[in-house]
């Protein structure tokens, strides 16, 4: 497909190879094999002499329609899904890094992220420095000649702070090290790190890019030689494969990506002007407010503020556990990016087994409580956190 086609139509459009059917939808291909006309053919196929399907594990035409849609939209030359976002992270590791090499990480990622760079992986040798998500110049301080990656969230999870990717793209190229971004929060509807510098971009498609949470999903993405010749030779040997049947179902989510996220974003935005004005929030996280300290990096950087508002309320987690055990509409849970709104209490959910000093480095505080803005109407948003702000 045409790459001068505009991104809402590269969204529906990219990646659809009919079958002799003519199917007009995507085809599910529910096999776990594929059969091949002979002996001869089998072994060409195994030995990467002739392009074709060998097993699910690591080749299948719904999977491939999806990494051929969301390369598309992140102008990307290749893409690797994977069964979760997470683990798009380890095989982004796993399939980049050895044993000795070092990793400059940011403070404010998710919680799972900072339990593998800061625990799991140094049981494979491979060491982690956590530094700010948004001073440039401390990435720079601790970069050794044994870096070899750079892994960052921008915006950060969930106090939405935005770093210069193009300046840190800079700073990874003079230390000899790949810059991987995890676009999750914004998707390339509002943000394309691979137009900034970045060398690789990670997903999870559980949330935005699905977007009504139903199924996990995980992706790699950026040039050919590191994602076909790194990280898929991890995905076809270990197996974090995507289900055919997760692809199909995010495949669908794609096609609407775009409109979703723009009201996503509309409706943060009006959420977190409300939430200022409320005498009981301490200070409200989101990156379309000018009271936020990225905000004009944020609307050089991004298409808008996305769909993530966190905020402090006053009185710590006593106060903050009334807010959310108030809420009769907006579902407590800790997945994002789904049309239901849903709210989580950071400290105890997402980022509970961190420690108390990497909770304090990374600024999550016990008052802190994120909600993902679903698409309901801003009006019962409101009057949900209401309910629980007065209590």
């Amino acid at each position: 497909m045409s790459d001068k086609l505009h991104f809402e139509t590269q969204a529906i459009r990219a990646g659809i190879h009919r079958s002799a059917f003519e199917e007009h939808s995507e085809g599910l291909y529910l096999t776990s094999s594929f059969v091949f006309s002979s002996a001869a053919q089998a072994a060409a196929r195994f030995s990467g002499e002739e392009p074709g399907y060998i097993y699910s594990r690591f080749t299948n035409p719904t999977v491939s329609a999806l990494q051929e849609r969301l390369a598309a939209l992140e102008g990307a030359e290749a893409c690797v899904a994977t069964a979760s976002g997470m683990s798009a992270i380890l095989a982004c590791v796993m399939g980049l890094l050895k044993s000795g090499d070092h990793v400059v990480a940011s403070r404010g990622l998710f919680g799972a992220t900072v339990q593998l760079f800061g625990n799991l992986l140094q049981r494979f040798g491979i060491e982690t420095s956590f530094v700010s998500p948004v001073d440039v110049a401390e990435w720079e301080a601790a970069a050794r000649p044994a870096t070899r990656l750079f892994f960052v969230e921008t915006p950060s999870n969930p106090l939405t702070e935005i770093i210069d990717i193009a300046a840190l793209s800079a700073v990874a190229k003079r230390a000899g090290a790949w810059l991987a971004v995890d676009n999750c929060f914004c998707t390339p509807v509002l943000q394309r790190p691979l137009e900034l510098g970045a060398d690789l971009v990670i997903h999870s498609a559980t949330k935005y890019l699905d977007g009504q949470g139903r199924v996990l999903g995980g992706a790699v993405l950026g040039r050919k030689e590191l994602v076909m010749e790194g990280v898929f030779g991890f995905l076809r040997t270990a197996g974090p494969c995507l289900s055919p049947f997760n692809a199909w179902v995010i495949l669908k989510g794609l096609e609407t990506l775009n409109i979703r996220m723009q009201a996503h974003c509309a409706a943060a935005l009006q959420l977190a002007r409300w939430l200022e004005s409320q005498p009981r929030v301490e200070r409200v996280y989101y990156p379309g407010l000018p009271s936020h300290p990225q905000h004009a990096l944020a609307r050089r950087q991004q298409g808008s503020g996305g769909g993530i508002v966190s905020f402090d309320v006053k009185g710590g987690r006593e106060a903050a556990w009334r807010v959310v055990d108030a809420v009769r509409m907006i579902s407590i849970t800790a997945n994002l990016g789904d049309t239901k709104s849903t709210i989580t209490h950071p400290a105890t959910t997402t980022h509970g087994r961190i420690s108390p000093e990497a909770r304090a480095a990374a600024g999550i505080g016990e008052g802190l409580l994120r909600v993902a803005v679903g698409l309901e109407a801003i009006e019962d948003i409101q009057a949900d956190l209401a309910r629980g702000l007065a209590a």
